[in-house]
């Protein structure tokens, strides 16, 4: 199972990029791998083909009207089932008893 956390941005379009990171959320979100949104990328959770089939598809569909894209990518990988992506908070949370911002 891997963990992938990705932010990708088109570079020449001004301050604010949200128009171009939205369209690729609305991949995401609609492709059935597990995510969660942070200010700063996205983590997706499934097989290593799943994931990276998701970030290729935001990269095909932002390339289309934008001439550069930065776009930088952290895998974890772990054998075994899913649920990292809460369990891993969780863990953190257990060793200090206390819930954390998320």
């Amino acid at each position: 199972m891997v963990l992938l956390e990705f932010s990708m941005s088109p570079l020449g379009k001004g301050e604010s990029v949200s128009k171009y990171v939205s369209r690729s959320l609305d991949i995401i979100d609609k492709s059935g791998v597990d995510y969660r949104l942070n200010p700063m990328g996205t983590v997706l959770e499934g097989e290593w083909d799943e994931v990276m089939a998701v970030v290729k598809k935001c990269y095909m569909r932002m390339r289309k009207d934008c001439n550069r894209v930065s776009c930088s990518i952290k895998i974890d990988y772990r054998k075994g089932p899913k649920g990292r992506l809460s369990s891993k908070v969780s863990s953190v949370e257990s060793q200090l008893k206390r819930k954390l911002k998320v």
